[in-house]
């Protein structure tokens, strides 16, 4: 830190006192000076972000605007990106909850900094109210998010088109996501990661997740079907495809029962799997927490 002295100090003054914006190497610091006894106090640092502090960003940021063949309409996506490095990346999709969109996890999350310096594209796409499943009344929103996007960001980013260079992770209704994409398509994701998720929706679920919007979206009687969790994991099982599966749940939860009678059945069909439970509710300050772990499980630290 440099030395400070009264007689180099500039700026707002008083008859007695001085004060100055210094720039140091970690962020601008506020100094004030008193002139009568030559005292120097710093009133306030800051800190900027360590990537800043390198000239350079922590990650790209790319807003994606296409049109969706799958779903005749524009849609969007944000795209954050490797700032160094050369590709092909690895890909992971993280899908929002029902009353959001492609711009939430940005602005609840602190998901670009647990990803900086990650070899890592990460995708955030706005899956509607559509449970990221081909409605029985409506649009193919499975096969816009589990085909047509992926086929999209392979073409337009550095990424990897393998299948161990894309996974899954979502909240809520895109934790449901996640793991239905993943078994739906066990040939096109390496993993999938769930938090808070609502894992019994195709198969017996909530009172809340009831009524006809739900209903144009799995059908009056969905279990056995496309949009039963358990039903696709037995194929995804028989065809000797699994993906790696966690997910989590707080213990505040209305979803908590759903995801132990998930954990439950894998459990029964030999399926190894990782299924925690930790304190809270279904909330941002959880989902914030857990995100990090999902990107451990993928096999990436983060931070």
């Amino acid at each position: 830190m440099p030395a400070v002295y009264p007689d180099r100090i500039k700026g707002k003054t008083a008859k007695r006192w001085a004060v100055e914006i210094v720039t140091l190497p970690n962020g601008p610091a506020i100094y004030q000076a008193d002139r009568r006894t030559g005292r120097i106090d710093r009133l306030a640092v800051f800190a900027f972000p360590a990537a800043l502090r390198k000239n350079r960003p922590a990650m790209a940021l790319a807003q994606l605007h296409w049109f969706s063949s799958v779903l005749g309409k524009q849609v969007a996506a944000n795209v954050l990106l490797p700032n160094t490095g050369r590709g092909p990346f690895a890909v992971m999709y993280l899908l929002h909850g029902l009353s959001d969109d492609h711009t939430i996890w940005l602005r609840r999350t602190r998901i670009e900094s647990y990803i900086e310096n990650l070899p890592l594209i990460v995708v955030m796409p706005d899956g509607f109210r559509g449970f990221y499943t081909d409605n029985e009344a409506g649009p193919a929103y499975g096969k816009y998010i589990g085909q047509e996007l992926p086929d999209c960001i392979e073409r337009l980013f550095p990424a990897k088109r393998t299948r161990a260079g894309r996974c899954l992770t979502g909240l809520s209704m895109g934790g449901y996501g996640a793991i239905r994409l993943a078994l739906a398509h066990p040939d096109r994701f390496a993993s999938a990661v769930s938090h808070s998720g609502a894992l019994m929706f195709g198969t017996v679920p909530e009172a809340r997740l009831e009524g006809d919007e739900f209903n144009r979206i799995r059908g009056k009687s969905p279990a056995g079907g496309a949009h039963d969790l358990q039903y696709l994991l037995k194929a995804a099982k028989k065809a000797r495809a699994l993906p790696r599966i966690r997910f989590d749940c707080g213990t505040d939860d209305f979803l908590l029962s759903a995801n132990r009678a998930f954990s439950a059945f894998l459990t029964r069909q030999k399926v190894a799997h990782e299924y925690a439970e930790y304190p809270g509710g279904h909330n941002w300050d959880y989902w914030d927490l857990h995100v990090r772990e999902a990107l451990a499980f993928h096999g990436y630290a983060g931070k």
